[in-house]
């Protein structure tokens, strides 16, 4: 059986594609779970995909993975600068956590500086695009082994 890794995509990442796409490019939400998977797949890793606009949903999802996972793959867009809740969901299961940010927050606006995920993250990509999905995925299979 092949290991399991969770994608988990915040607040406003649904509009993907048409949403700001001189800082978040026109990709699609579609197109990074397509990418994950099919990276995942050349790795030998299942992915099963959540996205939701709803911090309860997303702390769900991630304490779920604890029952089938591996590891979590998570980009928190706007939840990475306010969620505790996300941040202690994350610790509590105590997977290898993989930070993606398709912008470069540190060149962004300064409320966008701080995360709460950072810290338990095993490492974080940022200003990569949609390739910091990949990079992610191969790196989370390294430390998963």
């Amino acid at each position: 059986m092949s290991k399991r890794i969770l994608l988990v995509n915040g607040p406003n990442l649904n509009l993907l594609g048409t949403r700001e796409p001189e800082v978040y490019g026109h990709d699609t939400l579609a197109g990074i779970e397509a990418l994950v998977s099919s990276v995942g797949s050349e790795l030998g890793l299942e992915v099963r995909a959540v996205q939701s606009n709803h911090e309860g949903d997303l702390v769900d999802a991630i304490q779920s993975a604890r029952e089938d996972c591996a590891a979590i793959l998570i980009n928190p867009a706007a939840y990475t600068h306010t969620s505790v809740a996300i941040r202690d969901a994350l610790s509590a299961v105590a997977l290898p956590v993989a930070e993606v940010h398709l912008s470069n927050v540190h060149a962004r606006e300064e409320f966008r500086h701080h995360s709460y995920v950072s810290p338990i993250a095993a490492f974080v990509i940022a200003g990569a695009g949609i390739q910091g999905y990949e990079f992610a995925v191969r790196r989370l299979a390294t430390l998963i082994g």
